[in-house]
């Protein structure tokens, strides 16, 4: 299983940006996609997670301001990130819940750095 996420950069705050995430499965169900991120000195937290049926889950943080999608069938999760504030900097990590073989497990991407300056 691979995971490769992109579309991360440098933006000014209250610009926007979109990541992107696919996943190289090939056998397994994905239930679960989503975004995490870490900024320095912290713990990485949920940003957005979306399900196969399409439920969608946002921290109380980015409500508002960024836009989970996913498409179950093509593997593919995006973040759109509007009115970006400096606090939103941080590594932004792909992930996915896949059962393989009747075998869950959570798989992650290589992170992808968002840096907003004020």
């Amino acid at each position: 299983v691979q995971l490769q996420a992109s579309g991360g950069g440098l933006v000014q705050a209250g610009g926007s940006l979109r990541l992107s995430c696919a996943a190289s499965v090939s056998i397994g169900v994905i239930s679960v996609m989503g975004w995490y991120r870490q900024a320095p000195g912290k713990q990485r937290e949920l940003v957005a997670s979306v399900t196969s049926s399409g439920r969608t889950t946002n921290a109380d943080s980015v409500k508002g301001r960024f836009t989970i999608s996913g498409d179950n069938a093509k593997k593919i999760v995006d973040l759109q990130l509007n009115n970006l504030k400096p606090e939103d900097t941080a590594v932004y990590y792909c992930s996915a819940r896949i059962a393989i073989r009747g075998i869950q497990g959570d798989y992650w991407g290589q992170g992808t750095q968002v840096t907003v300056s004020s």
